[in-house]
């Protein structure tokens, strides 16, 4: 008997583990499908582009995306200790303010403005540089200044040739502009929330975890969450644990929907079309869905300037060597160290797009080889597509059915040619020009809408920030699966607690959002107040 149980060691699973064993008279159990996070690509900033494969992911892919001429894409969702906070390209960022005021004021969020959850990132980070009312410096999230690549320098001062103003700080005053992305590691190590909130707390007596494990389902008795079912990797027994407070649902932003219809709980009608009798009807569960989609300008370097020079295997072990010893060089490095927001439509609230520039080029699925490159990404930020996860089958281990939906809605087609178009002005001024030899994707070929519109539909990617699937809301709200208080409407003892509520995506990266909404959750849990 356990007093919480914890369904996943991502982001979210890991700061509530820390938050809530903090009183030792609280027992809390953690399961992770995944594997302890000893493999040492993890802890290389580097390292995250050797791991979107299936050594700490699940290997999903979503169905064919009737919008990108029915391409399956891949989908990398984190299988291992720290979840995507293991496996990201770190970059720090939050969102707009307004992005938190609309989930209070249009979506039913009471309590999570961003007055209200301003506090919570703060109290969550470890900054290097910056310390105000945007910025903590006693949280355990390492956030620091990266040591920027002399091509991203290039481009932050090409995006000024190109009009656009300079920011020093996109999770302050103003996101607005150009600029260094601040990262989640410091001295050449990632800052994942497996290492700053799970490890320093291994050795509490009353806190247990448990990887290889996956839950399978959540125990429901008379309309309360009463423990989970999990199995261990490659063994057949069934095992039960019992929560005698709550369950709190950390799987992530699929594996959470998944769980929850695996549960029974959900559409009753599509559930038992998979052959799962349902426990309790809750149509919203699953959809919702929502990401970022990125489309991309490759550019070919006209000599050995960016991080692709370390390709071949002699350059490749030099790297190495230079991180061994002195913990600097390229794989020190998160391979994305500027970026910047900006209007695609001049009508919009804030920033509505949002781009990463890669001095280096082979990152994305499907690219055209070529020796040495730099890549600058794109990606709406407030799309106006919604998808679905859907149970395939009622076998736990069966992948679910991933729909994103992406650009269903002719705005978001709209918006993503024009990021695009910014991109490639930003790549075409002057302070690139002793650098650049040529645009090798999509082409100077490509120069129409529709063409523009074809190249994205065969090559646009993830950004990797899917969320929204177990929407919070207001209780009397049919689109909601939890309210403000994260508990799952219609049922005690269950909470969901990870990126999967967001009601809408945020403005940005979505990793600090949903260590915010933990730190924010193990309050509303224990009955603290921020000043208590």
């Amino acid at each position: 008997m356990y007093d919480y149980i914890i369904t996943g060691a991502g982001p979210a699973g890991c700061v509530l583990a820390n938050r809530l064993s903090e009183n030792p008279a609280i027992k809390v159990l953690l399961l992770e499908a995944g594997n302890p996070d000893r493999n040492p690509l993890i802890h290389m900033p580097a390292g995250f582009a050797k791991l979107t494969g299936t050594t700490a992911t699940w290997g999903y892919s979503t169905v064919p995306q009737k919008h990108l001429d029915n391409r399956e894409i891949w989908y990398p969702q984190g299988r291992v200790l720290g979840g995507g906070s293991s496996i990201n390209a770190q970059v720090y960022t939050r969102g707009h303010p307004l992005d938190y005021d609309e989930w209070a004021s249009e979506e039913g969020c009471e309590g999570w403005s961003f007055a209200e959850v301003l506090p919570y990132f703060v109290k969550a980070e470890n900054n290097n540089r910056l310390c105000n009312r945007y910025h903590g410096v006693d949280g355990p999230l390492k956030v620091s200044d990266p040591v920027p690549h002399s091509l991203t320098s290039t481009f932050v001062q090409a995006a000024q040739q190109a009009g656009y103003s300079y920011s020093a700080d996109f999770n302050g005053a103003n996101q607005e502009g150009f600029g260094y992305y601040q990262v989640t590691n410091r001295d050449g190590k990632r800052s994942s929330a497996a290492v700053v909130y799970l490890k320093p707390v291994l050795k509490r007596n009353n806190l247990t975890v448990i990887t290889k494990a996956t839950v399978t389902k959540i125990v429901i008795e008379q309309g309360r969450a009463v423990g989970v079912e999990y199995v261990l990797r490659n063994k057949p027994d069934i095992h039960r644990v019992n929560a005698s407070c709550e369950v709190l649902v950390t799987s992530g932003a699929v594996g959470s929907p998944k769980l929850l219809q695996l549960s029974g709980i959900g559409p009753a009608d599509q559930l038992r079309a998979v052959g799962i009798d349902p426990i309790h009807d809750l149509p919203s569960v699953g959809e919702n869905f929502q990401d970022h989609m990125d489309v991309f300008v490759v550019s070919e370097c006209s000599g050995d300037y960016s991080f692709d020079r370390y390709k071949p295997l002699h350059m490749n072990a030099w790297a190495g060597l230079e991180y061994l010893l002195f913990n600097s060089g390229p794989v020190a490095s998160n391979l994305c160290d500027g970026g910047g927001f900006c209007f695609a439509d001049n009508k919009a609230r804030s920033p509505d797009i949002q781009f990463h520039f890669l001095p280096g080029s082979g990152l994305e699925h499907g690219l055209k080889k070529i020796r040495n490159g730099v890549t600058l990404n794109s990606a709406v930020l407030r799309p106006k597509s919604r998808g679905t996860v859907r149970l395939a089958s009622a076998d736990p281990m069966a992948a679910p059915l991933i729909d994103p939906n992406y650009w269903a809605e002719q705005y978001d087609r709209e918006m993503s040619i024009e990021g695009f178009k910014i991109a490639r002005e930003i790549m075409a001024q002057a302070a690139f020009k002793p650098f650049i030899k040529l645009e090798s994707m999509p082409g100077i070929e490509c120069k129409t809408d529709a063409q523009i519109m074809a190249y994205a539909r065969q090559h646009s990617k993830t950004d990797y920030h899917p969320v929204g699937a177990c929407k919070m809301g207001a209780i009397n709200d049919e689109r909601s699966v939890v309210g403000p208080d994260l508990k799952v409407i219609g049922l005690e003892g269950l909470r969901v607690v990870d990126s999967s509520v967001m009601p809408k995506v945020v403005s940005s990266n979505t990793n600090a959002p949903t260590i915010m909404i933990a730190e924010k959750a193990a309050d509303i849990i224990l009955g603290k107040t921020m000043n208590s």
